[in-house]
């Protein structure tokens, strides 16, 4: 399976992204769509071997509507001088609309009060004068309506433009009677009495509306701007011996870069030569500037403060970090959460069934009253006031915002589902090593049978060296470093038949020797004898420390007693978690006495220890299952880690976060990622999904009552009642506020704050 994603134009409500997403889908070989209205995009997922990209942009393009392939490096200045473009032209049409419908308006409230207004000319009523007036409107400002209606009957179906259309089509051709024919309403009974100014007015409150939801949208992508307006554009790059400035498309893997205090960091790379501090907020959320010195990574568009530096560029356009964190945050603003099924139901029957209501309406009022006025004003009101387009918004306007701030504070959120389970999550399990702890442990005890410091201890701690060199575990790499710190000559020798045993340890033959270095545990299994020194691991352990066995053929010949600080963070952010109601798992390979001197730290209470990579996601199936024995649906659970070996639980988690400090392959299997590996990004992630949803919660109930109390009002429930017919122009104008009361309401996500 594929996935492409989609740059849609020409949609004009929520019933048009339907409309849409059907006719992909009807694409053979097409395995899923989803459309989104807000941002105008699609994703599709399908079949190479069945369809190709034609045949989906073809279908598109059979409806009436545009699609292209969304380019995946957007240009920004060329993308806003677009966006210009398009609402200098609404606005436009806004103005001119105005001023005509205000001066038919006037002309028109003699017969709409039934007075007699001696400061308005009699003139200004008259009704060719209206119609000159109204018909620019009507073709030039209306024009998208009437095309869009023409295209879904064309296509047998109907929207948003079909509605309006409709409405001030009826309400305009109505009006030509009238105006050509007034001595046959006269002879009736009946005053010529005209609606061009309904006409007029409806199309420039929805072109009004549209043109402030434009503006409010654009608002909701604020961070994706933000964002690309971060990369610097240009870098000052060695060539030949000098320094040039370059454009930054220009700058290759493995130029040397320099930066300059207050200077942008171009590129992505590592630091050759000079020392100096970088504000890494914009992209990692974290306030506080990092230092930097030779063999530290840097990342483009971070700012760098005090000292001059030399880096290596590694990686260039789209692989940056930021241009995978603007193209992930693009992915899952453009994605659906499941809450928005509801209004994506109700939206694909809404079209039909208010024509159906309309229709009804006209039939009754001229039955009971035969009254054509009262009639066609009734009908008009109830096309003109049930727009879909606020149900259509409500979702995808809250994740938009909702995505975008968790990118500002260093999270990136992989979809909207993502989004709305996060906000569930009732167990959260938290990974010891890399996660809770700093992730680089040092040895602080090296203990041998010998006892005391020797040139015996020395060549095991070569030996041992020599084997763990080949892994990547942390605790490899401690061994390592403090292997070098005691004068251990390198190169080091190389091991062969070397193995890693997962959750337990390594082994490899150095010097002809067997070398098998892990866990207590391991040891037992291959029946070593552990009890010489088992003393000093009760003592480490309970320090909270790690140990790891060296065995020589088959014998035990020492152990290291490993320390792993906790993170500043983690404590806070456990008792945090717990206050908002979320058990708090601590999960870890590690021996049961380290795990629980640890957990006791932080104020951890269950603890799942001595687990082995393929037990984790056992672990996290058995927690969601918990909750069976209480109730009837699974616990929601997330998973927090960042090693390899944590990847298939984060996918099994209801929800997995990754430390964006870990590995490729852990962020990748998450759903959430924290780009700055600080544990306060998960009480963040939570609180802002829980607002998010609160948002989207709010406008599903405002877009709803909205429609459900507009329709009845509008087809005149209320006239036995109080005698009052909703007049279509007010139609227009509460039509027009729905859509936009939607998005404002999606934008006070912006002012979310992580505490």
């Amino acid at each position: 399976m594929e996935i492409t994603y989609l740059e849609l134009k020409g949609m004009g409500c929520a019933a048009c992204a339907n409309k849409i997403q059907k006719a992909i889908e009807n694409v053979a070989g097409v395995a899923e769509c989803q459309v989104n209205f807000a941002v105008a995009q699609a994703t599709v997922k399908y079949n190479s071997h069945k369809t190709n990209l034609y045949k989906i942009l073809q279908s598109v393009k059979n409806i009436g509507f545009e699609a292209e392939l969304l380019q995946e490096t957007i240009n920004f200045s060329e993308k806003e001088k677009e966006n210009r473009r398009i609402e200098r032209q609404m606005l436009n049409k806004v103005i001119f609309g105005g001023v005509i419908s205000v001066i038919l308006i006037i002309g028109c409230l003699p017969m709409m009060t039934g007075l007699k207004l001696p400061w308005i000319p009699s003139w200004l009523g008259n009704p060719w004068l209206q119609l000159i007036l109204t018909t620019p409107v009507m073709v030039w400002c209306g024009k998208s309506f009437f095309v869009g209606a023409a295209k879904g009957l064309k296509n047998h179906s109907a929207d948003m433009n079909t509605l309006v259309a409709l409405g001030t089509g009826a309400a305009y051709l109505y009006s030509l009677f009238p105006t050509f024919f007034p001595d046959f309403f006269t002879k009736q009974g009946l005053h010529p009495d005209v609606y061009y100014e309904a006409a007029a007015t409806i199309i420039t409150l929805i072109l009004l509306g549209r043109f402030l939801e434009y503006r409010a949208r654009k608002q909701t992508s604020a961070a994706i701007q933000k964002l690309m307006g971060l990369q610097a554009k240009t870098a000052r790059v060695i060539r030949d011996g000098k320094e040039v400035d370059i454009l930054i498309e220009q700058v290759k893997v493995g130029d040397l870069i320099v930066v300059r205090p207050g200077e942008k960091i171009p590129v992505d790379g590592e630091i050759k030569s000079g020392f100096s501090t970088v504000d890494e907020s914009m992209v990692t959320g974290e306030s506080v500037p990092v230092e930097k010195e030779p063999g530290d990574e840097v990342i483009g568009a971070t700012i760098n403060k005090t000292g001059s530096f030399k880096f290596e560029a590694a990686r260039v356009g789209k692989k940056t970090v930021l241009a995978q964190i603007i193209k992930l945050v693009q992915q899952a603003q453009a994605s659906k959460a499941p809450i928005q099924k509801l209004a994506d139901m109700v939206i694909s029957w809404f079209v039909p069934v208010v024509m159906g209501i309309a229709i009804a309406t006209f039939l009754i009022w001229i039955y009971v009253t035969g009254n054509l006025t009262m009639s066609l004003i009734t009908t008009v009101s109830v096309l003109i006031i049930a727009c879909p387009c606020a149900l259509g918004l409500a979702t995808p306007t809250s994740v938009m915002v909702g995505t975008g701030k968790g990118a500002e504070n260093g999270i990136l959120i992989k979809g909207a589902d993502s989004l709305e389970v996060a906000h569930k999550i009732q167990t959260i399990i938290l990974d010891k090593t890399g996660t809770l702890t700093q992730g680089k442990p040092t040895v602080t005890n090296y203990i041998t049978v010998e006892g005391t410091t020797n040139e015996k201890e020395i060549k095991l701690l070569e030996i041992a060296a020599a084997v763990e060199r080949k892994s990547e575990h942390p605790l490899a790499t401690a061994i390592v470093e403090y292997a070098q710190s005691q004068g251990v000559e390198f190169p080091l020798p190389e091991p062969e038949k070397f193995e890693a045993m997962s959750g337990m340890g390594v082994q490899g033959i150095v010097f002809d020797k067997l070398v098998q270095i892990g866990t207590s545990r391991w040891m037992k299994e291959l029946g070593i004898e552990i009890t010489n020194l088992l003393n000093y691991q009760d003592k480490l352990e309970a320090d909270g420390k790690t140990t790891a066995w060296i065995a020589i053929d088959g014998q035990i010949e020492g152990i290291f007693g490993i320390a792993d600080t906790l993170k500043p963070s983690s404590k806070n952010v456990v008792r945090t978690l717990q206050k908002m109601g979320i058990e708090v798992v601590m999960l870890t390979g590690d021996n049961r006495r380290t795990a629980e001197a640890i957990a006791a730290e932080v104020g951890i209470s269950k603890i799942f220890a001595e687990v082995r990579p393929d037990q984790k996601v056992e672990t996290v199936k058995s927690l969601q299952l918990e909750k069976k024995k209480r109730r009837d649906d699974h616990q929601i659970v997330a998973m927090v880690g960042d090693g390899i070996n944590d990847a298939p639980a984060l996918a099994q988690a209801d929800v997995g976060i990754a430390i964006g400090t870990g590995t490729d392959v852990a962020i990748a299997a998450s759903d959430l990622t924290l780009i700055s590996g600080d544990l306060t990004g998960i009480v963040t992630a939570i609180k802002l999904s829980r607002a998010t949803m609160n948002n989207i919660r709010q406008n599903l109930f405002f877009a709803f009552i909205y429609n459900t109390l507009g329709i009845p009002i509008a087809a005149g429930i209320l006239y036995p009642l109080i005698g009052l017919l909703l007049n279509p122009i007010i139609a227009g104008g509460a039509m027009a506020f729905s859509s936009v009361s939607v998005v404002t309401n999606a934008l006070r996500l912006r002012k979310f704050k992580p505490q």
